[in-house]
């Protein structure tokens, strides 16, 4: 049985759990309870990688508003509409492929 890791978000505010890794994909697992689900595979990790490397960027989680060149944008157009990117962006620093910077931004490696 494949085993949940439960993280706090990038901004410490809640929760979140995933399965999996960057170089196999994940299963997030979010929301009350961590009932509701969104998967990345492996390989748009290995997009999102390559076209942020070297990059500080903002994580942008917004709903409404995703900044143009943040992680939530990138994640809306090629992933999914849910919002994500502070989850993600906590996988990436856990994983070591990314630094948290200052309030809400992230470096990648």
């Amino acid at each position: 049985m494949p085993r949940i890791k439960i993280l706090p978000t990038l901004g410490g505010k809640s929760t979140f759990g995933y399965e999996g890794s960057i170089l196999t994909g994940t299963e997030i697992h979010f929301g009350k309870e961590h009932k509701n689900k969104t998967k990345i595979t492996a390989i748009q990790y290995t997009d999102l990688i390559g076209h942020f490397k070297g990059k500080t960027i903002i994580v942008g989680n917004s709903r409404r508003n995703r900044p143009p060149g943040s992680l939530g944008e990138w994640l809306k157009i090629w992933v999914t509409s849910a919002t994500i990117a502070t989850y993600v962006a906590k996988i990436l620093v856990s994983e070591g492929y990314a630094k948290k910077e200052e309030g809400m931004a992230i470096r990648f490696y």
